[in-house]
């Protein structure tokens, strides 16, 4: 077994096809069935049943993959650590982050962060915390930025910096600018779809499962925060903003944004790595980039309740 014939039972299982897979090494089809046929002899196990169309994997061929991944992986992991010690900084970086971070996070941040980094290609996702976690532990992903603490026992998590909420209500005969969590009336709540750490927090606050008054007619699923803030507009309705994506809006729309009193329901912001990263410079640069950025930004620090996304 060797490195190249991973590689090729990895094209094949993702492509589900010789050809494609041949194409996707840059290798004729020939030679990588060759070698995938090699290595199924050498382990004396079918890996792909040719017979259908698709090409399907065996049940066998399912166990030897997941392992080849895992091999795959910490190969790429040995080359990426031979970098850092002597290092280079280069390569291929995924981050995954939540959509209500990546449109006040990245664009203060990236630009900065890429080209100081020129021999690093950036790959980035908005996606929500469950499937970030789900990529972390796939090695599909390697940072995850999110709210914290996730608690899982495969990841590290480094604190970035503590967000406050603030209550965004449309309605006009609402003036007060100091609020408290029982103040919001829930039947104008809007809130994210399900999957987002944000929705998990809002109800959290509000404790939206106890109470037995929450009624609406209209459900709407939304992801954006920008698509949230509209809906609120027009609705009359209110909303919880985390305090950066509050900083870009119109001045009229700031004459609506309500602080909380004390203490103040808050998130916390993290970058998450799965315990065998290597590539520990980079996280550290993106993590000192990020705190030097946004911590100025921030109100100072005050008495915060801050809210588990999970």
């Amino acid at each position: 077994m060797n490195i190249r014939q991973i590689e090729y039972i990895l094209a094949v299982a993702k492509f589900k096809n010789f050809g494609k897979a041949a194409e996707h090494c840059f290798v004729t089809q020939s030679t990588l069935s060759t070698m995938v046929n090699r290595l199924e002899k050498e382990l004396n196990i079918q890996i792909f049943d040719r017979k259908t169309k698709p090409i399907s994997i065996t049940f066998e061929g399912a166990v030897i993959i997941d392992q080849l991944k895992v091999i795959n992986k910490e190969v790429s992991n040995l080359e990426e650590l031979t970098q850092n010690l002597k290092g280079e900084f280069k390569g291929n970086i995924s981050i995954g982050l939540i959509p209500t971070i990546a449109a006040s996070l990245f664009p203060l941040i990236l630009n900065d962060f890429s080209v100081n980094h020129p021999t690093v290609n950036f790959q980035i996702s908005e996606l929500t915390t469950e499937k970030i976690i789900e990529g972390l532990l796939n090695r599909d992903i390697d940072m995850g930025i999110v709210s914290i603490p996730l608690k899982h026992k495969e990841l590290l998590e480094t604190e970035l910096y503590e967000e406050d909420f603030i209550l965004y209500d449309r309605a006009q005969n609402v003036t007060n600018h100091m609020v408290e969590i029982e103040d919001i009336e829930l039947n104008r709540l809007w809130l994210l779809e399900e999957g987002h750490c944000l929705k998990n927090q809002v109800e959290k606050i509000c404790s939206l499962r106890q109470k037995k008054n929450y009624s609406t007619n209209l459900t709407y699923k939304s992801g954006s925060i920008s698509t949230l803030i509209k809906l609120v507009e027009h609705s009359k309705g209110l909303t919880l903003l985390p305090y950066l994506s509050t900083l870009d809006l119109l001045n009229e729309q700031k004459e609506h944004l309500h602080f909380f009193k004390s203490p103040v329901p808050a998130r916390k912001i993290g970058l998450v790595v799965h315990k065998h990263f290597v590539k520990k410079e980079i996280m550290k640069g993106l993590s000192k980039t990020i705190q030097n950025t946004i911590l100025p930004l921030l109100p100072q620090e005050k008495h915060r309740s801050l809210i588990d996304p999970l």
